[in-house]
């Protein structure tokens, strides 16, 4: 080998500066608020500013408008606005021009917030404008004349919280021809997304903001108006939340636009800086800036195949648009070959602005063999040289040659972009994996070249730290974070991936370009699942690209779960790597090449990598589906290089090609950049990734292509027999936490670095806001999930080494004057105008002849206040007044002169940050530069957030305040000033164990170094357990903490401090028995050993359970205890302790029956025998009866006990101690009537005889019985009280005194007809007697059946009551008194057609003689059937009324007046099928020919179905989503088939498939109408298959099919599992078994219907009910009453039916919101359901008849969603997707308690011999969870993922106690 000195190659240089963004703060808005001249919007929901006159014409589009109006809802618009209705629940476009910051149902009220407004030429905002459209659009030639600001502070949305508030902001740049539209959103400035809309039917929907710009009508022709452009910046709520996460200006929460010009302009165009957002087409409407493509949501297979972005499941994974990640810069043509450096040609920022290090990817090996060949000089290199001595160098060359074996040269890592030149490090440059010198010598170190952690340290990550070795340095991550050292990221975070995708891929003989598409990943590290999105992928590429999931499965290498002894790929490369892979398809032999570049991580510590890939691959049909069976691959490591190569296999499904099998070669290696220098421990050359998981699919509608994929990681043969959750990913620790393995399956949850919680549920540690930041001076902290970074300050940048903040110089981009010159200064500069020129130095002028200089800005800020008065017209009072120097500049210091306060400003006015001072002490020397601030430390931060004084500025005691020292650290001794306890801490304020002393004793030496700590004893930690201080620091009072000896053990004598108790106890710290003393009395001695203990007597075993105090020490007042004697037995005496009650007991405990004394009074001498016992008398047995005692001991308040005489009768007066009546009783305890007197008066003789009282009338019933008075005492208005004379009967006259009508009644309190007369009529004689009474007209009882009072007596407003005359006879007009309609009546009271007028209209003539009536045609019949008003008269909102033209024909186009849907039909009214279309599009022309069917019928089953599953697709099923063929009679049609595709069946008279008659072939199967054809009897059909033979089965819905999942005892036995039933195009939801029968139940959200089949084989599904169904849920069978009950969420109704569907019968329709779930407990006939109101959820119950219907669970819940009985326990149970807990409780409420406090989303669930089990969408599986150990135990996932609905149990037997 020839050795040799190589070519000197120097990396070049990456001048480019890394921006460091963050959302903008408040402070970086524009000036707004009255000081800066705002306008202040006056409050309200609907407000509008008077016009805003603009100078100069704004272009808006490319209209002038001279003025514009600020709107409360977010707007600004050209003209005066509607009122809201008419726009705020409407999408783009609106009717009039608006500017949509954030279009929304905004209210003000109240002091909701504020909203600014102003037009302004101030040059600093004019400035600001020009300076960030010239970043956005360099081209622009812009110079902005005048700016609108316009800001809404602290908003809040109509009839929402006030503690969700908005603040944002729209500035208009314009100038005389363009405009430019600001919008800023402020870190924290959007808390709520959208609002509910202000019609009332669509209340349980929420409607997002709306953000963009719209032209409004144009007219043309001076009549026509058209609909002009629009453009929308969101398009749904997850878009609105990143509004000011991210920006397309490279700020996030900068969005900018161009809005108008005067000559030509199409549509808006947003700016480019950022690269976030497309440029939209010109002309286009309604573009959205959003993708479909999501981040890292959940893969759902929904029962059409297709990924539905519209169902949410949690926050916990939103879906993203494309503009979520910011992305990398340009990396430049990455096929360009590395050229050597020169002295001659240095880097310069001009030219390496924007690239980075290529790599030569061309020359990647991608197979074992070696390459050998001559290299190029150009690609050769030296030993490095020290970066001082390369110039002095040149391109010298050293003499000595060293030979070596030519190798490939590779780049294994992009270079860091802003470190300084580096020597390569050691390259290795092939991947041969046989025989290859990994140490060749090519890299040589000496002392004076070797780089050091003094001169290099900056290349480490912010979370690492640098290590020297003897040939340079290396960096290694900080413990808490993993990665290479350069590249550092928090343990057990999930991570993110964004990126872009290019290339060109051809497909069969289609060449597709991929332009830059994004790519984004999210990877739960906890358990190594990786999830891979690529939008906009064109569709030949996208099915092709399916099998070829390795594009994600580097993310699944790079975070893969890891084994034990084993570690995962970003370990190794961190970010910055290179992956070259080649996949060899078979048979075809296409070859794809893959290069994925990792660049780095973004200001968000996201991983950026970016995908190239080019070849060809296979033509795959398109709605093929791809499954890849679980695999494993090795990985070969060298330094710097990771290679595999595996085979894998693949299965296509397809309805034109059936089902075949193929396979491809992956052959990959991984190169990155490998620090050599330190000493390696011992690693395995190879690790074996375990895939157990591959999923991938292409959804056509998004044009997404998405992978998914479980990873693990370990040594090869590793995983065998490890059963840890945190092995097998099978654990609830939260996507934020790591799982610790511990013993056997137990595990523990620890926060991931950064988060901080009981690992099940984590929260993000504000970095920033604890002082835990490395920032230094000049820069502020930006809290990231998980960690943080640093911003410089404003006025200063990073500098050279990438963490220091350094002044820029603001003068190098001009911004002064013209005629000013610029004085840079620290964070500051200044702009002073020339010699000559007058004016602040931003705007500076030449005046001739004029000694006056204009005024500068100080001035005019000054002036605008001194007057006194706001541009708004009232006084400013307490306003600041700037002062100003006498050259109009601002004076260093600044005084407020109503506060005092005291501050530094810069040459602009601003404030400069730590200069403020109180009124009273020395303001700051403005002439100093600033002092570098340190940032808050630690303690500084703690000791501040401590809140000493209460809102009205009194102190607050008991609080602990940390105290630090001078440097901010804590002190060694921190002491709590209100308790005088003393502690020693380290660093992080922790308390060091052993060191606490009590008041009063001296301190211990905290400067002494701990000793070991011993392990904390039993004792110790139950002591260190107990919860002395509040969250907030204050003492608690009343907790038990036991008391520990100097060795940790129990002290013998125990004492509870609040009580007064002592005990003795034993080692352990149990009581020992009998040596409990109460407060006053001598304590045990604890050292006398115990006597041999005898057993407890009863009367210790009662009183020890009585429990005294609470689970958290506290004592429990009000219990009684027992008292026992010496030896155990009850003492004769027993007292109450709380309540002073006496008594004496037998030997049993039971109290002797007439022993209980009052308090006191004398007791009972109990020693005396009791005399002969008489029997209890019937008072006595009343008496003893009730309950005045829980079961638990305390006192029942309330309860009425009957009084007894010494010989057992009841005293005749009878009182209740709680509510103070009394009244009389006879012999029997009964009540004598009349007797009652209420507490305060005085009571009835009861030894008087009784008057003999006359039993009450009638109309005394009736008088008594209305409610005059409310619960509270008040008296009711408007209720009627009849009059009832001395004997009781109804007075003639009665009047109402509210109304003041009269009328005349007969005995029985009935009105006489026609006896009724109006207010301030005279009333009818009523003694008179009546004239013989003609019998009603048909008016008359018209008029007198509608209820114009409510039961209780109310008027009733908005019925009609028809008008009959003198004779009882329809006047011929009538008219609605509550809506104003009026119409003509026949004498039959009929509406004559066409004489109803609108209100205010002229009344028809109704004496003019109607002309011949044509009888009525279907469409009027149908029309005038319609319901539009409710039985009672009042208007229905909602109902479809049918339009018909003047000969009573129905109209060709129908619409909805309510959902605004248009519609054609026939001549029979019946709907055009295909002809429907939403509201706002343009509807379908109606006048083209279709065939009319013959007769009239109702919709068929086949029908209703199709236009279900219409509805179900969103109006456009695609052509592989099956729909079912009606024929034109509306029967199915015989034969059915997959959409387009030749996938087709047999199906009978009912739909259901014919088995055997399935066919794929493009021959459809002959089939015979209504008649199935031959079949293989007793063969199951082929959907059909009944479950495998087990005593108890699992059945679960998922979507379009009922599977079978049998128990093994209670274990889940997988291999078992199997679909039973297929459905197609069904959605099933609810389900349930019938034991007795063998019969599954379902309900079908799709096609509305409930279902059932037998579980036998061959049998068919049968159809129990198909209408007034809308969205059936949640339903259970009674096996015992043969009764099936199910929820309808929609109508919001339960109802009941028999098993077969006959006798349906509706329970409740009432006081329902979201019915989910439904059980019934047969044993006891009870039914209970769930109902899912975000407002109010609650669980409810009733028995099976609909009667005692009550609430037995309303707090503490959120969304309960299943529901089950747990028979052993006789309690019921519920699974909550909003707490995330399964708790249960008692039918009666009690005894509530939490079984699992940390479930992901269940759906539905049932219980089973100490077992849960329930389905859960985040899982997309079914979960056990074992109730004795409240452990989830194990899962089922299927293999189709998708959402699991339903859930029951089939059993062969029927189980005991099931419900």
């Amino acid at each position: 080998m020839v050795r040799g000195r190589m070519l000197a190659v120097c990396l070049l240089c990456w001048s480019c500066t890394l921006c460091v963004v963050t959302a903008i703060q408040r402070a970086d808005m524009f000036p707004y608020g009255t000081l800066s001249g705002d306008l202040i919007l006056a409050e309200g929901d609907d407000e509008t500013s008077r016009v805003l006159s603009l100078p100069k014409p704004l272009y808006f589009y490319s209209s002038p408008f001279s003025q514009l109006y600020v709107a409360t809802n977010g707007i600004i618009s050209a003209q005066d606005l509607p009122m809201e209705k008419q726009y705020v629940d409407d999408n783009f476009p609106t009717d009039f021009p608006v500017v949509a910051p954030f279009l929304a149902d905004i209210d003000t009220s109240g002091g909701r917030g504020q909203i600014y407004y102003r037009v302004t030429e101030t040059p600093s905002v004019l400035n600001r404008v020009a300076q960030d459209v010239h970043r956005g659009f360099p081209d622009a030639k812009f110079t902005p004349t005048h700016a609108v600001v316009a800001t809404w502070e602290n908003v809040a949305a109509y009839e929402e919280p006030s503690n969700k508030v908005n603040t944002f902001q729209a500035v208009i740049g314009y100038d005389e021809t363009d405009s430019y539209v600001l919008f800023l959103y402020p870190e924290g400035g959007l808390n709520f997304f959208g609002t509910r809309p202000k019609e009332p039917y669509n209340v349980k929907i929420e409607l997002p903001a709306r953000v963009g710009f719209s032209r409004g009508e144009i007219t043309y022709f001076f009549v026509s108006r058209t609909e002009g452009p629009y453009y929308s910046v969101t398009s749904d709520e997850q878009s609105v939340k990143y509004l000011y996460q991210v920006g397309n200006t490279g700020i996030p929460g900068v969005w900018l636009f161009h809005t108008g010009n005067r000559y030509s302009f199409d549509n808006i165009a947003p700016a480019s800086t950022g690269g976030l957002l497309a440029t939209a087409p010109t002309g286009g409407h309604g573009l959205s800036l959003d993708t479909t493509t999501p981040e890292h949501a959940e893969f759902e297979e929904y029962p059409d195949n297709t990924f539905n972005p519209d169902i949410h499941e949690e926050d916990d994974y939103p879906l993203t648009g494309r503009d979520k990640f910011q992305p990398a810069p340009d990396g430049g043509d990455h096929s360009r070959p590395l050229q050597p450096a020169s002295p001659d040609t240095p880097s310069s920022p001009a030219e390496d602005s924007g690239h980075q290090v290529p790599y030569v990817s061309e020359d990647v090996p991608l197979t074992s063999e070696p390459r050998y060949g001559s290299e190029p000089a150009e690609r050769q290199y030296r030993p490095p040289d020290p970066p001082e001595m390369a110039a002095e160098e040149g391109a010298q060359q050293t003499e000595e040659q060293q030979p070596q074996a030519p190798l490939e040269v590779l780049d294994v890592y992009p270079p860091h972009r802003n470190e300084p030149r580096l020597s390569p490090g050691g390259h290795i440059v092939s991947v041969d994996t046989e025989d290859v010198d990994f140490d060749s010598g090519v890299i040589r170190y000496t002392p004076e070249s070797r780089e050091t952690c003094a001169r290099f340290q900056q290349q480490c990550a912010q979370n690492a730290f640098c290590s020297d070795y003897a040939t340079g340095f290396c960096c290694h991550c900080e413990p808490g974070f993993y990665g290479n050292g350069r590249h550092c990221l928090p343990d057990g975070a999930p991570q993110r991936v964004s990126g872009k995708v290019s290339g060109t891929v051809t497909v069969g003989s289609t060449l597709v370009t991929l332009n830059n598409i994004d790519l984004h990943a999210y990877i739960v590290v906890g358990d190594g699942r990786a999830y891979t999105a690529i939008s906009e992928v064109p569709e030949p590429v996208g099915w092709a690209l399916m099998p070829v999931a390795a594009i994600g499965e580097l993310f699944g290498w790079l975070f893969a779960l890891e084994l034990p002894n084993s570690q995962a790929g970003f370990k190794d490369t961190g970010a910055e790597f290179t992956r070259n892979a080649e996949v060899i398809f078979y048979p075809g032999n296409q070859h794809l090449s893959i290069v994925q570049t990792g660049r780095g991580l973004d200001n968000h510590n996201h991983l950026t990598v970016d995908t190239v890939v080019s070849g060809n691959v296979p033509f795959l049909p398109p709605g093929a589906e791809v499954t890849m069976d679980p695999f494993k691959e090795t990985y070969q490591y060298y330094p710097s290089v990771v290679t595999s190569i595996s085979m894998r296999e693949f299965s296509l499904v397809s309805a034109e090609r059936g089902s075949e099998s193929f396979s491809f070669q992956l052959k990959q290696n991984i190169t990155f950049r490998d620090c050599q220098h330190a000493t390696r421990a011992a690693t395995l050359e190879t690790l074996q990734l375990t895939v157990e998981r591959v999923f991938m699919m292409y959804v056509k509608e998004e044009r997404v292509l998405r992978y998914a994929i479980t990873n693990k990681i370990g040594p090869i043969g590793a995983g065998q027999g490890l059963v840890n959750p945190c092995y097998s990913g099978n654990h609830n620790c939260d996507t934020t936490a790591q799982c610790i393995p511990l013993e056997d399956q137990a595990f523990q949850c620890q926060c991931a670095t950064g988060y901080r919680g009981d690992g099940r549920n984590c929260y993000d540690i504000d970095e920033c806001a604890e002082g835990l930041t490395s920032c230094g001076a000049h820069a502020q902290c930006v809290n990231l999930p998980g960690s943080h970074r640093c911003q410089c300050q404003s006025g200063y940048e990073f500098g050279y080494d990438g963490r220091t903040c350094v002044d820029i110089d603001e003068c190098s981009s001009s911004p002064c004057h013209i005629n000013a010159r610029c004085i840079n200064g620290l964070g500051s500069f200044q702009c002073r105008c020339q010699p000559g020129f007058y004016g602040d130095g931003f705007y500076c002028t030449r005046q001739e002849g004029q000694t006056v200089r204009p005024k500068s800005q100080c001035e005019l800020h000054r002036d605008s206040l001194q007057s006194g008065v706001h541009l708004s017209g009232r006084p400013s009072l307490g306003a600041f007044i700037p002062q100003c120097d006498p050259d109009g500049r601002y004076r260093p210091l600044q005084c407020h002169s109503s506060t005092g306060h005291c501050w530094c400003v810069d040459n602009r006015g601003q404030e400069r940050v730590g200069t403020r001072t109180p009124p009273g002490t020395a303001p700051k020397d403005c002439d100093r530069p600033d002092i570098p601030i340190h940032p808050k430390t630690h303690c500084e931060h703690h000791r501040d957030s401590i809140q000493t004084t209460s809102p009205d500025g009194y102190p607050i005691v008991g609080a602990y305040v940390p105290q630090c020292d001078n440097d901010g650290q804590y002190t060694p001794l921190q002491c709590h000033s209100s308790t005088g306890y003393c502690w020693c801490v380290d660093s992080q304020g922790q308390e060091r164990a052993g060191t606490r002393t009590s008041p009063g004793s001296p301190p211990k030496n905290c400067g002494r170094p701990d000793e070991p700590a011993p392990p904390k004893t039993h004792c110790e930690q139950h002591r260190d357990s107990i919860q002395t201080t509040s969250p907030e620091g204050y003492p608690l009072v009343g907790a038990y903490v036991p008391q520990c000896d100097a060795n940790g053990q129990y002290t013998p004598l125990q004492c509870h401090i609040s009580s007064g108790y002592c005990w003795c106890v034993d080692s352990r710290g149990e009581e020992r028995p009998g040596t409990r003393t109460p407060p006053g009395t001598a304590p045990k001695d604890c050292d006398r050993p115990d006597e041999p203990e005898r057993p407890k007597t009863h009367c210790e075993q009662h009183r020890d359970s009585v429990h005294t105090t609470s689970p958290d020490g506290y004592p429990v007042p009000g219990v009684f205890v027992p008292q026992c004697d010496a030896e155990g037995q009850y003492t004769p005496r027993q007292c109450h302790g709380s309540i002073g009650h006496c008594w004496c007991v037998d030997s049993n405990g039971q109290e002797r029956p007439g022993t209980r004394t009052q308090p006191g009074a004398p007791p009972v001498d109990c020693d005396r025998p009791d005399e002969p016992e008489r029997a209890r008398t019937h008072c006595e047995h009343h008496r003893d009866s009730v309950q005045t005692t829980s079961p638990e001991g305390y006192p029942i308040v309330g309860a009425y006990v009957p009084t007894c005489d010494d010989n057992g009768q009841y005293t005749p007066l009878q009182c209740h101690g709680s509510t103070g009546h009394c009244w009389c009783v006879d012999s029997r305890g009964e009540e004598r009537p009349g007797t009652r007197t209420p507490p305060g008066a005085p009571a009835v003789d009861c030894d008087k005889p009784a008057v003999s009282i006359r039993p009450k009338t009638h109309c005394e019933h009736h008088r008594d019985s209305v409610q005059t008075t409310s619960p509270e005492g008040y008296p009711l208005v408007g209720a009627y009280v009849p009059q009832c004379d001395d004997n009781g009967q109804y007075t003639t006259l009665q009047c109402h005194g509210s109304t003041g009508h009269c009328w005349c009644v007969d005995s029985r309190g009935e009105e006489r007809p026609g006896t009724r007369t109006p207010p301030g009529t005279a009333p009818k004689d009523c003694d008179r007697p009546d004239e013989p009474e003609r019998p009603k007209t048909h008016c008359e009882q018209h008029r007198d059946s509608v209820h114009t009072t409510s039961p209780d007596g109310y008027p009733v407003p908005g019925v009609f009551v028809p008008q009959c005359d003198a004779e009882g006879q329809y006047t011929p007009r009538q008219c609605h008194g509550s809506i104003g309609h009026c119409w003509c009546v026949d004498s039959n009271g009929q509406e004559r057609p066409g004489t109803r007028t609108q209100p205010g209209a002229p009344a028809v003539d109704c004496d003019k003689p109607a002309v011949p009536i044509r009888p009525k045609t279907h469409c009027e019949q149908h029309r005038d059937s319609a319901q539009t008003t409710s039985p009672e008269g009042y208007p229905l909102v909602g109902a479809f009324v049918p339009q018909c033209d003047a000969e009573g024909q129905y109209l060709p186009r129908q619409c909805h007046g309510s959902t605004g849907h248009c519609w054609c039909v026939d001549s029979r009214g019946e709907e055009r099928q295909g002809t429907r279309t939403p509201p706002g599009a343009p509807p379908v022309d109606c006048d083209r020919p279709v065939p009319v069917a013959p007769t009239e019928r109702p919709e068929s089953v086949c029908e209703r179905w199709r236009a279900s599953l219409i509805e179900h697709y969103g109006g456009k099923p695609e052509p592989q989503q099956y729909m079912p063929q009606c024929e034109p009679d509306g029967q199915f049609s015989p034969v059915q088939c997959y959409g387009e595709t030749t996938y087709c069946w047999c199906v009978d008279q009912d739909g259901r498939e014919v088995p055997g008659t399935q066919s794929n072939d493009v021959v459809k199967p002959s089939c015979l109408p209504s008649v199935a054809p031959p079949t293989r009897w007793p063969l199951p059909r082929p959907d059909v298959t009944p479950p495998t033979h087990a005593d108890v089965t699992l059945l679960y819905a998922q979507g379009q099919k009922i599977g079978a999942l049998p128990l093994n005892g209670t274990r889940l036995d997988a291999t078992r599992s199997k679909t039973v039933l297929a459905l197609h195009g069904s959605i099933v939801v609810g389900i349930a078994y019938d034991c007795k029968e063998n019969q599954v139940y379902w309900t079908d959200l799709s096609a509305r219907t409930i279902n059932r089949a037998s579980m036998a084989p061959g049998a068919e599904p049968e159809i129990l009910i198909n209408t007034d169904l809308v969205s059936p849920e949640g339903l259970t069978v009674d096996v015992n009453r043969r009764l099936m009950f199910w929820v309808d969420s929609n109508p919001d109704m339960i109802e009941s039916a028999n098993l077969d569907g006959s006798g349906r019968r509706t329970l409740f329709d009432t006081d329902l919101v979201n019915p989910r779930a439904i059980i019934v407990v047969s044993s006891t006939g009870t039914l209970y359901w769930t109902d899912w109101n975000r407002e109010a959820p609650k669980i409810e119950s009733s028995s099976v008849n609909g009667q005692n219907r009550r609430v037995v669970v309303s707090d503490g819940i959120g969304l309960p969603n299943a529901l089950t009985y747990d028979s052993s326990a006789g309690q019921i149970c519920w699974a909550d997707a909003g707490t995330k807990r399964l708790e249960c409780v008692y039918p009666d409420g009690s005894g509530r308690r939490v079984i699992h406090p940390n479930l992901n989303y269940p759906f539905s669930m049932v219980y089973y011999r100490n077992h849960f089990y329930y389905t859960d969408w985040r899982r997309d599986g079914v979960i056990a969870v074992n109730k004795a150990s409240n452990q989830i135990t194990e899962e089922y996932l299927p293999e189709q993922r998708s959402h699991l609905y339903g859930i029951a149990i089939a059993t062969t037997n029927c189980l005991s106690g099931r419900h």
